[in-house]
């Protein structure tokens, strides 16, 4: 392995190993409040790499992972790379059916489970099981990498090879699983990063959190990884360990901004908080710019479109109308938007939003279907509509099936939470389409109050009829809770939102309660 011919092709691997021996004594990465240097994690990358070689991993392998986002995941990963083969973080997926079904169609070579996922581990896979910190020894990667040395490895990557697979959000169905071969995910992650950069990553190692991460890295920063997302946590780990950037979705921004901590920790190092999601209310994101600073930068993309568009600080102190928008199309990025009838629009008119770069993912792995749908001629269909204004701003107006054309007008979410999250009782509103057209619902809104405030149902539908009128307030089924339910990812949890919108409008109609309840759960019931 250690004599193979270095092909000319650098992949980002190659390029991170370097900056990590170039910073062989600075911290790279800080977890569970452990600091580990450039030298040790780049030992431990080659240590993976010679373990995962036991166990028969070669290059065009695929190692898929339920992980959490800890050091010895991250050097699995490069490890696998590394080596040529492609990698993969799952997602836990709640039902185990689905989670099942989802292993089974990726077909890994091996499969790796870490103390804190074994529970995830489908009965039947397919696939050769390792384990980190758990299980029988025989099958432990963790200790076999402690006894091989950590002399370099050279790379077997080539361009064109299957380098990663990454899981979407799956807020929509069932997660897809988009693919890119090592130039392009090499492309996509090697965007300057300045060296005193100190990335925040607090929850599961999904598509955006593992680019910022690499690309981190890549430019001799430090990352700081955190189980899982909390408000209080976060607030807390900015003051604490001096963060520039984060990333928060936008429900976390929310909770994080409206959290009492804000007012007490000293957030003055931060230098950016990338929020992502496409149609959050401009109220909001005033809010949120008011308690935290001029830092918001939102970013419009996705697993499968890779990085579409961004507004920047510089460009909504400018202009505020702009924090209406999801920013400036990014360079080197097509965007056309496809209208009901085929045809493309004009600026200012609605449409399909349709995206053509380098960081489009080449498709999905192992899920024809899917991908028909999904990519077509370079192109990925991102399933959001949106228009481009006369300045090039990309506006979107939200996810092609939460989007309503009612009395000749296009209605997306934000225009249904803006009169909402107006409301003095109000912190948080979040619609979405409610699947439940036989009884004329359109959208199912959850609505979030202040502490200590209770919800005015009527009121509620009152602001809706008086903003969008009588029509789309008549389309709205909704529920009071005192959270927002949220995937693993952090996104808004449909199903969730769904049964609790349906369980409130049935105790309406009986006459059990005249306004929806509140509930903290956010999971399904049985």
């Amino acid at each position: 392995m250690e004599t193979f011919e270095k092909a000319a092709f650098r992949s980002y691997t190659d390029v991170l190993l370097d900056r990590l021996e170039a910073h062989a004594g600075r911290t790279v990465l800080r977890y569970l409040d452990e600091d580990v240097t450039g030298s040790a994690f780049r030992a431990s990358i080659y240590r993976y790499a010679r373990a995962l070689a036991s166990f028969g991993v070669t290059r065009g392998a695929f190692v898929a992972m339920f992980a959490p986002n800890c050091p010895d995941a991250l050097a699995i990963r490069y490890a696998t790379n590394l080596l040529g083969a492609t990698t993969m973080f799952l997602p836990a997926i709640a039902s185990a059916e689905q989670r099942a079904a989802f292993v089974t169609r990726m077909q890994p070579t091996l499969l790796i489970a870490f103390a804190q996922t074994k529970h995830l581990v489908p009965e039947h896979h397919g696939a050769r099981l390792a384990y980190v910190g758990t299980g029988p020894a025989r099958l432990r990667l963790d200790i076999r990498a402690r006894v091989q040395h950590d002399l370099p490895v050279q790379s077997r990557a080539r361009p064109d090879d299957l380098a990663v697979v990454v899981s979407s959000g799956g807020s929509t169905g069932a997660p897809k699983a988009s693919r890119r071969s090592f130039a392009a995910y090499s492309a996509l992650v090697s965007a300057p990063s300045p060296e005193d950069r100190r990335q925040l990553v607090n929850g599961a190692l999904a598509y955006l959190s593992q680019v910022l991460v690499d690309n981190t890295l890549m430019g001799g920063g430090t990352v700081i990884l955190k189980p899982c997302y909390d408000p209080a946590e976060t607030l807390a780990t900015i003051e604490a360990e001096r963060i520039t950037d984060v990333l928060l979705v936008e429900p976390q921004l929310f909770e994080t901004m409206d959290h009492p901590d804000v007012h007490r920790r000293n957030l003055s190092s931060l230098r950016s908080i990338a929020h992502i999601g496409g149609s959050a209310p401009a109220i909001l994101r005033r809010r949120a710019i008011a308690r935290l600073g001029p830092v918001l930068t939102h970013m419009y993309g996705a697993s499968e479109a890779g990085l579409v568009s961004v507004l920047t600080p510089s460009d909504y102190l400018l202009d505020t109308s702009l924090l209406d928008s999801a920013g400036r199309i990014r360079p080197g990025v097509d965007v056309r938007l496809r209208r009901a009838d085929g045809t493309f629009a004009l600026h200012g008119q609605h449409g399909a939003i349709e995206v053509k770069s380098k960081a489009v993912a080449q498709g999905y792995h192992r899920q024809p279907i899917e991908a028909a749908r999904k990519f077509r001629d370079g192109w990925c269909l991102t399933g959001d509509i949106g228009f481009i204004d006369a300045k090039g701003n990309l506006h979107v107006i939200g996810r092609e099936g939460d989007v309503a054309e009612i009395d000749g007008v296009v209605v997306g979410p934000a225009q249904i939470e803006t009169p909402l999250c107006a409301l003095p009782d109000l912190r948080y509103a979040r619609a979405v389409a409610s699947g439940d057209a036989a009884r004329g619902y359109v959208w199912d809104v959850v609505v979030v109050p202040w502490t200590g405030r209770r919800v005015d149902v009527a009121r509620c539908m009152r602001a809706l009829e008086s903003a969008c009128g009588v029509a789309v307030a008549k389309a709205v089924r909704m529920a009071a809770m005192q959270r927002v339910p949220l995937t693993e990812q952090g996104k808004v949890n449909r199903a969730a939102i769904a049964f609790w919108c349906r369980d409130a409008a049935r105790r309406n109609v009986e006459g059990v309660l005249r306004s929806p309840r509140l509930n903290a759960t956010s999971e399904v019931p049985a």
